[in-house]
């Protein structure tokens, strides 16, 4: 039986993952790309992760280690290998996305203007859907690190969806654009674009299936220490440059620093 709290983080997960049929929709209706807003919004989506992974989920996996193990060293010892191995994780997942099909290539608004050209109709389509299946398997740690980061706090589950929903906006215009111009059709375009998104629940089930069965206190801390490393990479790999990249890097820190001190008062009004 699920109780209420996995209810609850596969929840928050399928909302965060939905975010991406936000950024399509957005693509359709909105007339300019607001960058000024993308970039200051991706530097708070990494500035919420960054805070959280640091200061909640590897600080209380550390300390929990400590406390099961009894020994200072080993818990310093077991969390930093977990937090690397986060790491190494969201990096070899990220070996799987083709360069040419990155999810993370950002693509405007005003894109959404171009003619379709029947011509490249087969090869565009191929091309769009090899985005969607891209995006996907990016999405698929951050529907797992939402997922344990709900068992950690409740408020801290509810941080990370948002930070990811975030972050998944632009996503779905970076999706929906080239599989509109594979397709000519906005409606597709659209469903393809949330679709990849679904990962994020997926990511999540799968979490709850493969390491609910089997968790220890010891196995839930070293997660934490997991999970950790894979939002720090997802900062530093894919938010912050992206938020570069829409040409406001002020405003990119501004968001970052932002993010941190939301999350800072944020933990401090719940402990």
């Amino acid at each position: 039986m699920m109780t209420s709290d996995v209810w609850y983080a596969l929840l928050l997960s399928l909302m965060a993952g939905g975010a991406t049929g936000i950024g399509s929709a957005i693509a359709f209706f909105a007339k300019k790309t607001n960058t000024r807003f993308l970039s200051f919004s991706l530097g708070l989506s990494a500035g919420v992760m960054i805070y959280i992974s640091f200061m909640e989920l590897l600080f209380n996996a550390r300390q929990e280690l400590e406390m099961l193990t009894g020994s200072d060293m080993q818990a310093h010892v077991i969390t930093a290998l977990a937090f690397f191995g986060g790491i190494v994780i969201a990096c070899v997942i990220d070996r799987f996305i083709p360069d040419t099909e990155n999810p993370h290539e950002l693509h405007s608004i005003e894109e959404m203007g171009g003619a379709h050209n029947p011509d490249h109709t087969h090869m565009l389509k191929r091309m769009g859907l090899v985005t969607a299946l891209a995006i996907a398997i990016h999405n698929f740690p951050e529907g797992i690190a939402t997922f344990m980061s709900a068992f950690e706090s409740v408020g801290v589950g509810a941080a990370v969806a948002v930070a990811v929903a975030i972050h998944n906006i632009p996503e779905g215009i970076a999706v929906s654009v080239p599989i509109y111009f594979s397709t000519g059709d906005r409606r597709k375009a659209f469903w393809y674009s949330f679709a990849s998104g679904l990962a994020e629940p997926v990511g999540a089930l799968a979490a709850y299936l493969l390491l609910m069965p089997f968790i220890s206190p010891m196995l839930m801390e070293c997660t934490f220490a997991v999970i950790s490393g894979i939002m720090i990479y997802i900062s530093l790999d894919e938010l912050l440059p992206a938020a570069h990249q829409y040409g406001h890097s002020h405003l990119a820190i501004y968001g970052l620093v932002a993010g941190m001190a939301v999350m800072a008062v944020s933990l401090i009004m719940l402990a």
